[in-house]
């Protein structure tokens, strides 16, 4: 089983080829370029280093969300052009469940956390068990004093990673049971991706391109202005 996998929904933009659970190739980029300048090269480039036959790919996977409104849609046009472009199947990978991935069998609970700005995160809580990866919780978008009550909850070490670990970072360190990844796993990384996508397949959970579908968890700031402008609207008619 080969994998093309690849994770924009986060500043970082990462791809990966995994085969049969070996890691084969992957780049990862956390910088200002914005994910449409690096994430076709990027794949490009791993195809060519690691000569990479893309019609021997058996799928690509692509982080769906939650995540920045504007990445997601950059990895979902990619992934679903590659798809029709290759004639492959793609499976959809929960942006929170790879991150997870990132540690493997940790006796603390792993909680992703990415900043979704206005004092919110997106974030959902694991466990591992017997080498299973289980989530405790729905996805969520919620402030991170909610995060931390959930968190203290447990009464266990709580591993936290992800970019709103830097956001929030000084509060969270209040706790002596929150403890933080570090760098080689703290944010999105493509070959989780693909690790997860590997799990997803087994189960067939596929599906094409086509029936790509993001999760995001809350409307788009576009969205909220919008209703908030029709509000008024509404308001200042009936006034």
């Amino acid at each position: 089983m080969k994998i093309l996998a690849l994770d924009t929904s986060g500043q970082t933009a990462s791809v990966a080829i995994v085969q049969d659970g070996k890691l084969i190739g992957e780049f990862s980029q956390n910088d200002k370029l914005t994910h449409s300048q690096t994430i076709l090269p990027m794949i490009a480039q791993l195809c060519e280093q690691t000569a990479t036959d893309k019609t021997q790919l058996d799928y690509i996977a692509c982080a769906v969300g939650p995540g920045s409104f504007t990445g997601l849609r950059i990895g979902a046009a990619t992934a679903k052009g590659l798809c029709l472009g290759l004639d492959k199947p793609l499976i959809c990978v929960p942006t929170l469940d790879a991150l997870a991935y990132n540690v493997f069998m940790t006796d603390a609970v792993v909680c992703p956390i990415m900043d979704a700005r206005r004092q919110q995160v997106y974030a959902c809580f694991y466990e591992w068990q017997e080498e299973k990866l289980h989530t405790l919780t729905p996805y969520m978008a919620e402030s991170i004093d909610e995060i931390i009550t959930q968190a203290l909850s447990y009464q266990k070490t709580v591993l936290f990673l992800g970019d709103g670990v830097a956001v929030h970072q000084k509060r969270l360190q209040e706790y002596a049971a929150f403890h933080f990844a570090p760098a080689h796993c703290a944010l999105q990384r493509a070959a989780s991706v693909a690790v997860c996508a590997q799990e997803m397949a087994k189960q067939g959970n596929v599906t094409k391109g086509e029936n790509l579908e993001l999760i995001y968890l809350r409307k788009s700031q576009a969205e909220r202005e919008r209703e908030a402008r029709l509000q008024k609207e509404e308001a200042e008619i009936h006034g």
